[in-house]
């Protein structure tokens, strides 16, 4: 409600694990140190603890962005399961083929193991990310401590990282649980944000939302680590409330008593008036005269106006999204076996070629394409802005592959086969894991590192990808060389895209940047300005 009014573009005080809006303090660096050890480590278990709305599952989001290639991971986020739940779980989530109808405890596991043998073979290294695992029930915790047996002579096969509330680590201190608590080869608390912390957290959040003023004075801080304890969770609520006090009342900036009665409301102590009750007012007076001018138009046509038509568009709009299936159906008269080869072909035709059946990766690479193929978020889709074959499952839990072409605010429009089929955004949510390929283009002049210091071609592509992206003129009688200034851009550049603003540019960071000048590649989201 009050983005228009402080000048933002989007809520900065979100609870959502968006990782554009992790502020990396110290903890959080080495929090998220630990879990990429763990994600390049030799085998074992990686413990991430914190309390909650500490930031845990943001920094895994950080670390899901930056999963090298050659991993494969699954993440759990609901580990309220049984131990055959859990390892049927595990097989869906990489893709592993167990008989159907299996409830054997020792299948699952041969079917891993199988699975994991296979994909050490192929230097593949596979990772299990479990959330929320203070939930997980002790005969799970043991069986997750069998899983790390499974091994080679020279590393263990399965990593796996757990991510919980203070509890889980008291629970492996538990006698029957101290060979699962040996194999733990990193362990790291999240804990609190400090005062200095607080303060350029909040500060990191407003600049992300494009505040171009203070909205909370350097006074206020102390007051707000205080109320919340440091808890970036608790930060954001109070904030936002806060925000939302002083948009009520029409000021300029969050004062102290704002501030007070925010935290009033948020921790729900005793109060003799609400903030939000003078919005309520404006709302109920606002929602009464846009009535009585809907009621005045539809009686207009009368006299030989016809402005009702237009002041039912957008209603009219919202009706037809709304009717949008919230489900996406295989088609029965295909076979669902083919439903890979089918989705494939779409994405491949959307680049103008031809799909032969074939690894879709390999021949991506000799058509001059690279290939992506991990586990990510919609919102991660929509800055790539590239088609994607997104792997599915029906209500009834079956797998099947379909081309994503379009994806509006709204709905998602996938190519299955001739037929193009829209649903509503709520279907990616009920069908939808993460896992997507998609294909783009790398231009000859760039590399998929580019190290500080380097120069050459490589650097030159890279600034020029860099003032277009943010739409200026590229320096050209400047020394192609990657020095400090440059990795202030590149950082710049990664904020705006939601990476870890690292200076470092790799694989992702170029990915991104390729995709800014290559207008010949088709696109996901509509096309805005004409453009």
């Amino acid at each position: 409600m009050y983005q228009h009014y402080f000048g933002l573009a989007e809520a900065p005080f979100s609870i959502a694990p968006d990782p554009r809006y992790l502020y990396l303090s110290q903890r959080h660096q080495e929090a998220l140190a630990h879990l990429l050890y763990g994600v390049s480590g030799d085998g074992g278990v990686v413990l991430l603890t914190g309390e909650v709305g500490a930031g845990k599952t943001t920094v895994c989001r950080c670390l899901l962005q930056q999963i090298p290639a050659s991993c494969d991971v699954a993440y759990i986020f609901n580990p309220r399961l049984t131990v055959e739940e859990l390892l049927s779980t595990i097989c869906v989530e990489f893709g592993i083929a167990c008989p159907t109808g299996n409830a054997s405890i020792k299948v699952f596991v041969d079917c891993i193991n199988a699975y994991l043998l296979d994909a050490h073979a192929r230097g593949r290294h596979t990772v299990l990310i479990i959330d929320e695992a203070q939930n997980l029930s002790a005969d799970v915790l043991e069986q997750m401590r069998l899983l790390t047996n499974l091994e080679t002579n020279e590393r263990k096969l399965l990593q796996i990282i757990l991510l919980g509330q203070p509890e889980l680590a008291l629970m492996l201190e538990r006698p029957e649980l101290r060979q699962l608590s040996q194999r733990i080869v990193a362990r790291y608390h999240l804990g609190p944000l400090t005062k200095a912390e607080v303060a350029a957290y909040v500060r990191h959040r407003l600049e992300i939302s494009g505040a171009q003023r203070q909205l909370f004075p350097a006074g206020l801080m102390g007051r707000v680590y205080r109320l919340s304890g440091g808890v970036p969770r608790v930060i954001n609520v109070l904030c936002d409330r806060a925000l939302l006090g002083t948009y009520v009342q029409g000021k300029e900036r969050v004062d102290r008593a704002t501030l007070a009665q925010a935290a009033r409301e948020v921790f729900h102590q005793a109060r003799r008036r609400s903030l939000v009750r003078p919005l309520l007012v404006v709302l109920i007076l606002a929602l009464g005269g846009m009535l009585a001018m809907t009621l005045h138009q539809l009686e207009l046509p009368e006299t030989g106006t016809a402005t009702a038509p237009a002041a039912m568009a957008k209603p009219a709009a919202q009706t037809i999204a709304a009717a949008l299936p919230d489900t996406l159906e295989w088609p029965a008269d295909k076979p669902r076996s083919r439903s890979k080869a089918i989705a494939y072909a779409a994405l491949f035709r959307a680049w103008g070629a031809d799909y032969n059946g074939a690894d879709a990766c390999r021949q991506a690479e000799n058509l001059g394409l690279r290939c992506r193929s991990v586990r990510g978020g919609l919102d991660e889709l929509r800055r790539l802005n590239r088609p994607a074959v997104l792997l599915l499952r029906d209500d009834q839990g079956r797998e099947f592959h379909a081309a994503l072409v379009a994806l509006a605010d709204r709905s998602a429009t996938f190519a299955i086969g001739a037929e193009t089929r829209t649903v509503a955004l709520g279907a990616l949510a009920a069908q939808w894991a993460g896992q997507y390929t998609l294909l783009w283009r790398m231009p000859p002049d760039a590399q998929e590192t580019i190290r500080s210091g380097e120069r050459g071609p490589a650097v030159q592509w890279l600034i020029g990808q860099l003032a277009e992206a943010q739409g200026r003129v590229a320096d050209t009688g400047k020394e192609p060389l990657f020095d400090d200034v440059l990795e202030r851009q590149v950082k710049q550049f990664q904020f705006v895209q939601g990476l870890i603003p690292d200076g470092a540019v790799g694989p992702q960071t170029v990915m991104r940047l390729a995709g800014v000048g290559d207008r010949a590649a088709p696109k996901l989201l509509p096309r805005q300005g004409g453009q």
